[in-house]
């Protein structure tokens, strides 16, 4: 962050100075974990569903850190932050916010974070946002490295992309950062122009409109209203990255000021992808056209998904003043960034695992299918194995699309299906139903059971997709794949 007095930070949040020599200077990073607190940082007190922030004061003070941020009296140097209305703490998610204390600091914390924002952008710093159903994560680590050799550039860890995730990323960076790359999430219409609030993007990108929240917001319309506030919120000098093979996310071009860019395989769109091929690891090659020339690309991430998400990184570091060129080499460089997202991992016996299990929703879940299915058709045939889980938060349309991720299973030709949970049967329904699929698929309880399968039934050579939301855990059983505990 960049350094502000206690008196300054106090002024932007609207807070007070307590216990503390209000000239002494934030000089480190902002945290809310006390663990990870440095000399000179800012401690976030915030609660949680075991612990609450506020008693770990004295601990950050101990640890470095020159003052916190908290809504309440502490033992401890402190900044003491207003209460906010029982409406805006009613739609923050935070566990464990009891009393509106974790509302009021997270409130103070998009404050201080749009007051970093505007100075540092004043300074040059371009904020680039982006938001879709699915790939943000992906797309994000994609363009952060794109962007990197054109000057420093900061990038949310992993999902890092809600209202304490935003504005903790924003405070990372310093007047050195020439780029910030932002990641999106909604839970419900106003969450994104919330988001963009406490750091306005100059650049803003939308990768798709699927059904990912789709029990929270009602129809793929709904959906597209609240990710078309990324491009209502950017200015008239702003871009606007948009997928042109997609008819929701294209036709936000008329919600914006911004001059627009439309990328993917389509026509209209100025950033292409042409000649698109697939190694036996399931890895995108395809020729980059652009209005500033052609280049050949080779990605090292596997699937055909990331094709558009390259499109939009490419389209973003052309607009900031990448060569073609430089744009194609740092695609073909680029490697997975988070955890858990399409992370191939061969063991010794050459049984591949793919663990994608961070989330999913029908379309990362569809795209992953394939994925499975062009990896295990390379060669000497592969046997292949999903290893898939409930897809949450869909609503009404929850036991029709798993239905329909089983029935894609059979019709991708995967050999063997093992659905995790009782939540996710739906999917051993529709693949049984699908060509009388028989014991192909089987439903098993948990994560234990299914681990326990694989241990008895894995061959050498096989390949195996472990995918599900969140919730369901099924990175453990990737995690047991490559420890060797199913072996």
């Amino acid at each position: 962050m960049i350094p502000l007095t206690l008196r300054e930070v106090a002024d932007i949040v609207g807070g007070t100075v307590h216990q503390a020599d209000p000239a002494a200077v934030v000089t480190g990073t902002v945290e809310f974990d006390s663990r990870e607190i440095t000399a000179g940082g800012l401690f976030v007190a915030l609660p949680g569903d075991k612990v609450d922030g506020h008693d770990y004061a004295a601990k950050a003070v101990e640890s470095g850190a020159v003052a916190v941020l908290a809504a309440r009296a502490v033992d401890a140097p402190a900044i003491i932050v207003p209460p906010v209305s029982e409406a805006h703490t009613r739609s923050v998610a935070l566990t464990g916010d009891k009393d509106g204390s974790g509302a009021a600091v997270l409130a103070a914390l998009g404050r201080l974070a749009r007051f970093v924002a505007d100075r540092l952008t004043a300074d040059g710093l371009t904020v680039v946002g982006i938001t879709g159903s699915s790939g943000k994560t992906s797309t994000k680590d994609l363009i952060a490295q794109v962007l990197a050799p054109l000057g420093s550039t900061i990038a949310p860890p992993g999902s890092f992309n809600n209202e304490l995730g935003h504005p903790w990323t924003v405070l990372r960076a310093d007047g050195q950062t020439k780029h910030l790359v932002l990641e999106l999430s909604a839970r419900g219409p106003g969450h994104i122009a919330a988001l963009c609030d406490t750091a306005p993007p100059r650049i803003g990108a939308v990768l798709n409109v699927g059904t990912a929240h789709l029990g929270e917001f009602g129809t793929r319309a709904d959906i597209a209203r609240t990710k078309g506030e990324l491009v209502e919120s950017l200015p008239e000098d702003g871009i606007a990255v948009l997928n042109a093979d997609d008819q929701l996310v294209a036709a936000m071009a008329s919600r914006t000021k911004a001059r627009v860019v439309l990328v993917g395989e389509a026509e209209s769109a100025q950033v292409r992808a042409l000649d698109i091929t697939l190694d036996d690891q399931a890895r995108a090659s395809f020729l980059l056209r652009t209005p500033q020339g052609d280049a050949p690309v080779s990605l090292g991430l596997h699937g055909a998904h990331h094709v558009g998400n390259a499109l939009t990184a490419a389209a973003i570091a052309l607009e900031l003043g990448a060569t073609v060129q430089q744009v194609a080499d740092s695609l073909t460089g680029a490697q997975r960034v988070s955890a858990r997202r399409m992370e191939v991992v061969t063991r010794d016996d050459g049984v591949t695992v793919v663990n994608d299990a961070f989330n999913a929703n029908p379309e990362s879940m569809r795209a992953a299918l394939k994925t499975l299915a062009t990896m295990a058709r390379s060669g000497n045939r592969r046997r292949s194995w999903a290893v898939l889980g409930v897809m949450g938060e869909l609503g009404e349309e929850s036991v029709r699309a798993h239905d329909d991720i089983g029935r894609l299973a059979v019709r991708l030709d995967i050999n063997r299906l093992v659905v995790v949970g009782e939540l996710a049967r739906a999917m051993h329904q529709g693949a049984s139903l699908e060509g009388s699929w028989g014991e192909e698929s089987v439903l098993v309880p948990d994560v234990d059971a299914a681990v326990a399968l694989l241990r008895a039934e894995l061959a050498p050579g096989d390949v195996v997709l472990v995918k599900a939301s969140k919730a369901a855990g099924l990175w453990r059983v990737a995690e047991a794949l490559v420890a060797g505990d199913a072996r």
